[in-house]
C-alpha cells in the first residue's frame, strides 16, 4: 500500500508536521514555501491532502488561508487541534549567555516577548519556525538563537536552552485537513460535526442579517464568522462561516437554503466530525 501523500507549508520539524505525525503514521510529507504552494499541491495532484494552520487562540487567524480558500475551493476533511510549546534553541555548545539574537516566525516572537524582553535578545523574523532552526543548524553562530519545536531540536541536532517559553500556555493551533476530492461522512445522530463554508453577499441593505437569520430559526449554531475583502478592496466582503450540524439535519439544509438566496456566491467547503477538543 502506497504512503498517504500529505503537503504542508514551512520545513520539516514545523508545528504543520508534528500535527501530520499526529494525525497520520508514516506520510509521505512534501514541505512548500508558501501556504499557495502548499494548496497547489492537492488542488493539481486529488490524492494528495494538506494539514494546513487556520487559526491561533493567541494570533488569532492565518490571514492568508482565507485568501486560498475560495480561490482553490479544497475540501475539508477534518480539523486537528495542536497545543503549541515553543523552545528557545541554540547550537550544540551555546548557552545562555552567548545568545543575543532570537530567529523565528513573527507569531512565534509576539508569543514569546517576556523571555526575549528579560534578556534583551535582538529578533530576527523568519518565514517560519522550523527554517529557524534549519537556518541556525546550518550557520555557525551560536549568538543566535532560534524559537522552534522540540521536533526542530531533534531534526536539526540542536539543544533545547529552555523549554516552553511562550508567554501564555494553552497555546493552541487549529488545522485543517484538506484535499480536492469530497469526503462528507455519512450522518450519525450520535455524533457531532461541522459543516464550513465561505459566502458573499449581495450588496444591499440589510444583507448579513438575513443571510443570518436562517441560522436563528433554526436553531443552527454558529461557532466562527469572519469577515475578509474581496480582491483588495472595501467595497465588498467574503465570510468565512463554521456552523455545528451536518448538511443531512433538516435544520442546517434549511438555514442554508435560506442562506444561498440571500448571497451572490455560497460555497461548502467541508463537512467533518466535530474535534473532540470542543467538547473539553
Amino acid at each position: 500500500m502506497s504512503k498517504m501523500k500529505i503537503a504542508i507549508q514551512g520545513e520539516l520539524g514545523a508545528y504543520s508536521h508534528i500535527a501530520v505525525e499526529k494525525l497520520y503514521k508514516d506520510a509521505e510529507i512534501k514541505t512548500c514555501a508558501t501556504f499557495e504552494d502548499t494548496f497547489k499541491q492537492a488542488y493539481n495532484d486529488p490524492n494528495c491532502k494538506i494539514v494546513i494552520p487556520i487559526e491561533n487562540s493567541l494570533a488569532g487567524r492565518v490571514a492568508d488561508i482565507h485568501y486560498l480558500l475560495p480561490k482553490y475551493k479544497l475540501q475539508i476533511h477534518g480539523e486537528f487541534f495542536l497545543p503549541v510549546e515553543h523552545n528557545l534553541l541554540g547550537k550544540p555548545d551555546a548557552t545562555m549567555k552567548d545568545i543575543k539574537y532570537v530567529r523565528s516566525h513573527a507569531q512565534a516572537i509576539s508569543q514569546c516577548q517576556n523571555i526575549i524582553s528579560k534578556n534583551n535578545f535582538q529578533s530576527i523574523i523568519s518565514v517560519d519556525t522550523a527554517g529557524s532552526a534549519k537556518d541556525l543548524a546550518e550557520g555557525n553562530d551560536k549568538t543566535i538563537a532560534a524559537i522552534a519545536s522540540d521536533l526542530s531540536a531533534k531534526m536539526y541536532k540542536l539543544k533545547i536552552l529552555q523549554k516552553n517559553i511562550e508567554d501564555d500556555k494553552g497555546n493552541v493551533t487549529r488545522f485543517l485537513i484538506m484535499g480536492k476530492n469530497i469526503e462528507q461522512p455519512e450522518y450519525d445522530k450520535n455524533k457531532k460535526y461541522i459543516t464550513s463554508c465561505i459566502f458573499r453577499v449581495k450588496s444591499e441593505p440589510s444583507a448579513l442579517y438575513k443571510c443570518l437569520g436562517g441560522f436563528a430559526t433554526n436553531q443552527v449554531n454558529l461557532t466562527k464568522l469572519e469577515s475578509f475583502s474581496v480582491k483588495n478592496t472595501f467595497d465588498q466582503a467574503n465570510f468565512y462561516l463554521d456552523l455545528e450540524g451536518h448538511l443531512e439535519q433538516a435544520g442546517v439544509k434549511k438555514a442554508l437554503e435560506e442562506l444561498g438566496f440571500h448571497t451572490e456566491t455560497l460555497d461548502i467547503l467541508g463537512v467533518y466530525e466535530s474535534s473532540k477538543f470542543r467538547q473539553k
